[in-house]
């Protein structure tokens, strides 16, 4: 972990942001895990720690992609501005960047359902730590909402068609209702460990 935050701290953006975000999404998904373990008699807490390790797995492997996306990113927005192929790596970069981001965020959104079941369902004396597994998901998803835009604004600026980004612009939507939800979520959890 010493040597992944600091490769974070360099100024590479090789892991960046949205693999941070990434992060997030596996300390929650982890949390949420431990969650489920310590519910051992409950199976739908049961079937929900099979689901997170799963998820866990999908959100390290997303933020191990995410960086190598990340690099050809950032190797392109540092072309000179007269280098003739410049502005169409820039485009490929932010449109391959957006798409990898909103990747890690649609884990994240699945994470939500888990959340609420493990609210439900989980173990009692762990509500602290399922509370801070839902803002720790909190703030993955809030990164990758916040790198989907600034990729989409980029892509757009470079003239990037409308088409391609359709979709990823429909997964800002997503992310911040799955937000919403999540906030929701908080102020129950936070009301249980007053």
């Amino acid at each position: 972990m010493d040597a992944w935050l600091d490769a974070l701290s360099q100024p590479h953006g090789s892991p960046g942001g949205g693999a941070a975000s990434g992060v997030m999404l596996g300390i929650a998904t982890s949390l949420m895990g431990m969650v489920a373990a310590y519910t051992p008699d409950d199976p739908t807490a049961s079937d929900c720690g099979d689901r997170l390790a799963r998820e866990r797995r999908e959100a390290l492997e997303a933020v191990e992609a995410d960086g190598i996306v990340s690099a050809r990113f950032g190797a392109a927005l540092a072309l000179p501005a007269e280098d003739p192929d410049r502005d169409e790596r820039v485009r490929e970069g932010a449109v391959d960047a957006a798409e990898s981001v909103a990747k890690l965020g649609m884990i994240g959104v699945a994470l939500v359902s888990d959340a609420r079941v493990l609210a439900a369902a989980g173990n009692p004396h762990l509500a602290v730590d399922l509370a801070v597994a839902v803002e720790a998901l909190r703030a993955g998803l809030s990164g990758t909402a916040l790198n989907l835009r600034a990729n989409l604004q980029i892509a757009r600026s470079h003239d990037a068609p409308p088409s391609r980004l359709a979709s990823l612009e429909a997964g800002v939507t997503r992310l911040s209702d799955a937000g919403r939800r999540l906030s929701q979520l908080a102020e129950e959890l936070s009301s249980r460990v007053d």
